[in-house]
């Protein structure tokens, strides 16, 4: 049976620059200490610029430990930071991206975009539970760069 991909949008203003937006979502090293489900992060290769090219995630899904690698795509910097899934456990596909815009009061409109296909279906609720905490991060960014 194939599941489908879910697919969330979040879009929140943070009263924070776009390079300091952008500096914290780029620092992937340091994701645990202000994204709760975050648990480890590993750099496995970095690009020519020294950026995390793929970047390995241990991260709590759904009331376990899931991991997974992505690879990051700096092509639209800075203004976007995409990825997409190189390999998952539980996932068969991870895409997603922060957008993000200055405002006119010198703040940052950020759009996080995500798209995730797991490897077997879910029951709707679980999947709208699980969206909702993952989305959570873009609150937590905003937290973090606002402090």
């Amino acid at each position: 049976m194939q599941t489908m991909a879910e697919t969330a949008t979040e879009e929140i203003t943070i009263a924070a620059p776009p390079d300091k937006v952008w500096a914290i979502a780029t620092d992937l090293e340091k994701y645990p200490e202000w994204t709760h489900d975050v648990k480890d992060v590993v750099i496995t290769s970095r690009d020519e610029d020294g950026r995390p090219s793929q970047v390995e995630f241990r991260t709590s899904a759904l009331g376990r430990s899931t991991h997974y690698t992505l690879a990051y795509d700096y092509s639209d910097a800075p203004s976007t930071l995409a990825w997409s899934m190189v390999k998952g456990d539980i996932q068969r596909s991870i895409d997603g991206a922060f957008r993000f815009q200055p405002t006119p009061d010198g703040g940052t409109h950020v759009q996080y975009d995500l798209q995730i296909e797991l490897v077997v279906p879910l029951p709707g609720f679980v999947k709208r539970r699980a969206e909702r905490r993952i989305l959570n991060a873009i609150k937590e960014l905003k937290a973090y760069a606002e402090a």
